[in-house]
């Protein structure tokens, strides 16, 4: 419930995205922000003002020159009224009206009518998305101050593939949370390190040694760092998810990739190692596919990666105030938590058992312990993000402890 007492103006433009805009109305409803909506008149060819309005459980404006609406709540109240305004779906249209600050309907007056931040999620197709005036409107868009949160890629409803797709709901909600800075901000003014992922370890041109982990509690915990009021720096492996909003992230591959990244991202206050790093990596990578032979499989050489929790930990310069290291085992989890502990000279392992029924690796659920030198601390079941809220207003009790002392 990390939007209650927000109130969001969505403004739902034209496009097949729009079905989106009401699974964001429940996302939003479900952090507990209230919801009011403009719907253009593209937008409701595609939603209709009574599904949008069930889902708000509030009044769809839709005409600039209705006179009930203009007294009952005239758009400049109605721009003012709320913490932010969203533009979900931004048509190339509404993009380019909001950068040449014109305003002929309601949704397009509101905004220029508005003093609070502005929120966008472009959905259009690639090729109007790459065209070089929407490009120029978008830069002039940012310059302005505006928040763009996507697009995506993926398949057009056109059938074309690129760059258009609207931003999940999910992920315009927390960019909502980031933009108002809902909650307190511990971390504020603070350099965050965060790995996330697995990574792979190139065997042959089309063949590598990797993992299953999702990426889903590193990037929580990114998120989650960011909303903290914390700079975040996410060195991401390659996962299936988007990027956090508010986060700068940097795609490795390999292990080695990832180790540079770090090193480059320093220095740092706090640093999160929960990437699923791969413990070895071919010797020798092959040129090309490795072919299958009478003689049966090719033996590959294997040679340690980096350990890059205990070469962070153990370094005399720059070494984090507070560094964190993950502990994903299938059996005697404890026992190799605290032996991980002291081998790799961190200052708080987070254990979690991620064997085959805890359905852990790719979930959206985790039971983690913090093990520390004073002993364990053990959490109940939790969603990925619960457990990343918590986890970093934890570092943020330990990282203000250490810098008392």
């Amino acid at each position: 419930m990390s939007l209650i007492g927000k109130r969001v103006l969505l403004i739902i433009g034209g496009g097949i995205a729009a079905y989106k805009a009401l699974e964001l109305i429940r996302e939003i409803a479900k952090r507990g922000g209230a919801v009011r909506c403009i719907l253009t008149r593209a937008g409701a060819e595609f939603v209709t003002p009574l599904s949008v309005g069930s889902l708000s459980g509030e009044k769809v404006f839709t005409d600039l020159f209705s006179l009930t609406d203009e007294a009952e709540m005239g758009h400049i109240e109605l721009s003012r009224s709320a913490d932010i305004v969203v533009v979900a779906p931004a048509t190339a249209d509404l993009m380019a009206k909001m950068a040449h600050g014109l305003a002929n309907d309601l949704a397009s007056t509101s905004l220029l009518a508005t003093d609070k931040q502005v929120l966008v999620a472009p959905a259009m197709n690639v090729r109007m998305w790459q065209h070089a005036a929407t490009q120029r409107n978008l830069a002039t868009l940012q310059q302005d101050g505006v928040t763009v949160i996507g697009p995506n890629d993926g398949v057009m409803a056109c059938g074309e593939y690129g760059p258009g797709r609207m931003a999940e709901p999910s992920v315009i909600a927390d960019a909502i949370e980031t933009t108002l800075g809902s909650g307190s901000q511990p971390l504020h003014g603070r350099h965050i390190l965060v790995t996330s992922g697995p990574t792979h370890e190139p065997i042959d041109p089309v063949r590598y040694i990797a993992n299953r982990s999702s990426g889903k509690q590193g990037h929580a915990i990114a998120v989650a760092a960011a909303r903290a009021g914390a700079q975040v720096t996410l060195v991401s492996g390659p996962v299936a998810i988007p990027d956090p909003v508010g986060v700068t992230t940097v795609h490795v591959e390999t292990a080695a990739e990832m180790l540079a990244a770090v090193e480059r991202s320093l220095p740092a206050d706090i640093a999160v190692f929960c990437a699923a790093v791969a413990d070895w990596r071919v010797e020798a990578q092959s040129v090309d596919k490795l072919k299958k032979t009478e003689t049966g499989p090719p033996a590959l050489a294997l040679t340690p990666n980096p350990d890059i929790l205990s070469t962070i930990a153990h370094r005399t310069t720059d070494r984090p105030a507070l560094v964190i290291g993950f502990a994903a085992e299938t059996t005697h989890v404890l026992d190799y938590a605290r032996s991980k502990l002291d081998s790799k000279g961190c200052d708080l392992i987070i254990a979690n058992d991620v064997g085959g029924d805890s359905g852990v690796m790719g979930g959206d659920l985790n039971t983690v312990h913090l093990v520390s030198k004073t002993g364990v601390d053990s959490w109940p079941r939790l969603s990925k993000a619960e457990v990343a809220e918590r986890l970093v207003a934890d570092f943020a009790v330990r990282l203000d402890a250490g810098s008392r002392k």
